[in-house]
C-alpha cells in the first residue's frame, strides 16, 4: 500500500487548506483512512478517521467543527478540508491506512504517508 499526502503550506490564522492522500496497491474503497498529526516535541495524533463508506467518521476535539475529513473512492483519494486554521494546528500531517477491514472507522494502522508540513502563522 503507498500513501501520498500533498497539499500542505503556509497559511495565516483562519486560513483554510485542504489535504489530499492518494492511495494505491490495494483496493481503496474497502478500507478507512485517517489523518494524523504530529508536532515538534509532541506524539503523533490522530486528528480525523473515515470508514470506507465515509459513514463513520471521527474527529479530534481539537478541531471538530474546523476541519473535515471525506474520501472520493472513484479517485482512491482521501481529503482533509482544514479551516479556520490556528497556530496550534501547524505540524506534519501523514494520512494512514489500516491493515484490517472495518465497517468503523479505523482505530489502528499499518501504512503511513510521507508527511506534508502545515504551518499557520500568528
Amino acid at each position: 500500500v503507498q500513501l501520498q499526502a500533498s497539499g500542505g503550506g503556509l497559511v495565516q490564522t483562519g486560513g483554510s487548506l485542504r489535504l489530499s492522500c492518494a492511495a494505491s496497491g490495494r483496493t481503496f474503497s474497502s478500507y478507512g483512512m485517517g489523518w494524523f498529526r504530529q508536532a515538534p516535541g509532541t506524539e503523533r495524533e490522530l486528528v480525523a478517521a473515515i470508514s470506507w463508506s465515509g459513514g463513520s467518521q471521527y474527529y479530534a476535539d481539537s478541531v471538530k467543527g474546523r476541519f473535515t475529513i471525506s474520501r472520493d473512492n472513484a479517485k482512491n483519494t482521501v481529503y482533509l478540508q482544514m479551516n479556520s486554521l490556528k497556530p496550534e494546528d501547524t505540524a506534519v500531517y501523514y494520512c494512514a491506512a489500516p491493515s484490517i477491514l472495518s465497517t468503523d472507522y479505523p482505530r489502528e494502522y499499518a501504512y503511513w504517508g510521507q508527511g506534508t508540513q502545515v504551518t499557520v502563522s500568528s
